[in-house]
């Protein structure tokens, strides 16, 4: 018989902290041992007197966290006990190194799935379902309006952009956060079409990504190419707080993009003040969300961060055991200033969709 109290995770000031293995998943305030999902800014913090995550995720973690800082890797699949809690990783298919936690303790698993994606990714390891009791789950994109196409033609949409520009001489910008959703790019484009130009935030964590083993075509910076070098048939990849920074006036004439799940919200690319939104994002969409956690096999789910209410609401009509969880994560924006600017494109995305979402929600559910 699984236990059923007390919690095996709890919220607390610091973070979902486990009181029988002594440690916290992903903690928004320093603590004595981390374990960490991913290396995005509002999962794995500085501060922390010890860290755990995948060997996948140190390169990352050892350029936002400092060499000083003490972190130990443990491989997808592969068990620890921690004060006599079994814990172990497995993919979650968002970014580079990221991960699921599978905690169990006296035949009760609770599975934190920190951020995730289902879709295929070339720079990650694809995710894998883990069967649990309890499953907590990010619900970003929690709502059934939000539906992602084929890889084949989100990026194909790219690329057909970046090749007019450049026929017209014009050079291509692409907004996109400088963890995982650039390497993601990089990584799905036609790189015959042009040369690649990234800004030193993402250059940085390209490095991290080859120094992985994940192939990503060539790059430059701006200030590595001649003075006279043709910027016209190239594509810039930078992070959102570049855009009208005195480091994009080099490029003279140029169009450019933002690459985001949030571009699927009607008014979004306004919002941004860009020429094209492209609907990119390394969270699971309403879908991949429900695949998920029907996959986990888990009788009760704890939702964090995104469109908890409509996610909790779906559960409970479908027979589970769902509730809220309260956290400091951000969703989709990971610390870049994205999940600020968006605020509103978020707010008026439930708002817009509440009357589908009911209808999509009664549907889905019969």
């Amino acid at each position: 018989m699984v236990p059923t109290s007390p919690p095996l995770l709890e919220h607390t000031a610091c973070g979902l902290y486990c009181a029988a293995g002594d440690f916290y998943i992903d903690p928004w305030r320093p603590v004595a041992r981390a374990v960490i999902t991913h290396a995005h800014s509002d999962h794995a913090r500085p501060g922390h007197a010890a860290y755990l995550a995948t060997p996948q995720a140190l390169g990352v973690l050892r350029a936002r966290l400092g060499e000083r800082a003490a972190i130990d890797t443990l491989p997808y699949g592969q068990s620890v006990q921690i004060n006599g809690v079994d814990v172990s990783f497995h993919p979650a298919g968002h970014v580079l190194g990221s991960a699921q936690v599978r905690i169990e303790h006296r035949g009760e698993v609770w599975v934190v799935s920190g951020d995730y994606k289902l879709d295929p990714d070339p720079t990650c390891v694809a995710f894998a379902p883990v069967r649990c009791h309890t499953f907590v789950t990010e619900s970003t994109f929690g709502l059934p309006i939000y539906r992602w196409r084929t890889p084949e033609l989100m990026f194909g949409e790219i690329n057909r952009w970046w090749a007019e520009n450049a026929a017209a001489g014009r050079t291509s910008v692409v907004y996109a956060y400088a963890f995982g959703k650039a390497q993601r790019i990089l990584a799905s484009i036609d790189a015959g079409i042009g040369p690649i130009i990234c800004h030193g935030a993402v250059e940085v964590l390209n490095r991290a990504y080859r120094d992985a083993g994940v192939p990503l075509p060539a790059t430059s910076l701006v200030t590595d190419l001649p003075k006279d070098f043709d910027l016209t048939r190239a594509l810039v990849v930078a992070p959102p707080s570049a855009s009208g920074s005195p480091w994009l006036k080099r490029f003279g004439e140029h169009s450019d993009a933002f690459a985001s799940g949030w571009m699927a919200v009607r008014g979004a690319r306004k919002q941004r003040g860009v020429d094209r939104g492209f609907v990119i994002s390394d969270h699971a969409d309403w879908p991949g969300l429900l695949t998920a956690i029907a996959e986990s096999g888990a009788s009760r789910v704890l939702v964090t961060h995104g469109s908890v209410p409509v996610m909790v609401r779906h559960l409970l009509e479908t027979g589970l055991e769902a509730d809220a969880l309260e956290t400091e994560f951000e969703g989709e924006g990971e610390g870049e200033g994205g999940a600020e600017v968006l605020v509103e494109t978020a707010a008026e995305a439930e708002s817009a969709a509440e009357i589908e979402s009911t209808a999509e929600i009664e549907s889905t559910a019969s």
